[in-house]
């Protein structure tokens, strides 16, 4: 039987490690650019989006994900980070995280853009990074607290551990008490050190923020208090909230949505045209 797939448009995934903070070795998959139709500027290096997974306990799969291959058949490379805390490499590295959500996760996206970039697999000044929930906050974090990122979006995600940790639901209720702190053992402290909301002065960046207004685990109001931080800097920014939709995205149209308005955020922060006329949607500051 005649493979219904041409393979001239997926991009297979390649296993890499490289360095990173305390010379220790972080995973992940690397994505490059794939379209038959299409030929790159030659000398042009692609722009690279930064993908950090849920959990934050989880790992990526290299199974076939349409919403990655959406981007690397339009141009970009793309890195999926299973930082350290990741399940799936042993239980040493599953517990690295243990009170380090929020440090060692953001080292090790920003040692994977540096490496990268080193050996000449993307250009280093067309860097992105997206993330839906738990993988929001890392990378909300690491657009607060570094400058490794020009843009970044967000699906439905994290940025006050606080909130988080008083509002989650039972099943996750001591959870997040092994990544941070007990809040009566001065995890408060430390979730206003590490939540992006509370540090908004160091913002620098573009953001684009999708989000449900039924959602129940991370509220609404966390993305619109990041969007008014990010808009009242004059940085460019962008809110779509989605009616009827709660933590993660069901409805066909909306995730085409979050797909189209991603893409299209990117290529006017970038500066780039696409080579398909999607979805235009208002942004703020640009």
């Amino acid at each position: 039987m005649k493979n219904s797939v041409d393979s001239g448009y997926f991009s297979i995934p390649q296993k890499i490690n490289w360095p990173t903070s305390h010379e220790e070795i972080c995973y992940g998959l690397y994505y490059p650019p794939v379209n038959k139709d299409y030929q790159a500027v030659e000398g042009e290096l692609p722009p690279l989006l930064v993908r950090a997974h849920g959990g934050p306990t989880g790992a990526f799969s290299s199974a076939l994900d349409l919403r990655l291959q959406y981007f690397t058949s339009r141009g970009f490379a793309v890195l999926l980070v299973d930082y350290r805390g990741s399940t799936g490499y042993g239980k040493k590295y599953r517990h690295r995280l243990r009170n380090q959500w929020g440090i060692l996760d953001i080292d090790d996206c920003c040692s994977g853009v540096k490496h990268l970039i080193s050996i000449g697999k993307v250009d280093p000044e067309r860097v992105c990074i997206d993330g839906r929930s738990a993988g929001w906050y890392t990378t909300l974090a690491c657009l607060t607290f570094t400058d490794t990122f020009k843009v970044g979006v967000s699906h439905f995600g994290v940025a006050d551990l606080q909130a988080l940790m008083e509002d989650t639901h039972k099943f996750e209720s001591r959870y997040l008490d092994t990544l941070l702190y007990p809040l009566e053992q001065g995890g408060k402290e430390i979730c206003k050190q590490r939540s992006p909301i509370h540090n908004t002065h160091r913002l620098n960046t573009a953001i684009g923020f999708f989000q449900g207004d039924e959602d129940k685990i991370v509220p609404p109001n966390q993305a619109e208090m990041m969007y008014n931080a990010v808009k009242s800097k004059g940085l460019p920014t962008m809110f779509v909230l989605f009616q009827g939709e709660q933590h993660g995205f069901r409805k066909a149209e909306n995730i085409q949505v979050s797909l189209d308005g991603e893409f299209y955020f990117f290529a006017k922060v970038l500066g780039f045209e696409p080579a398909d006329k999607g979805i235009e949607l208002p942004i703020d500051n640009l």
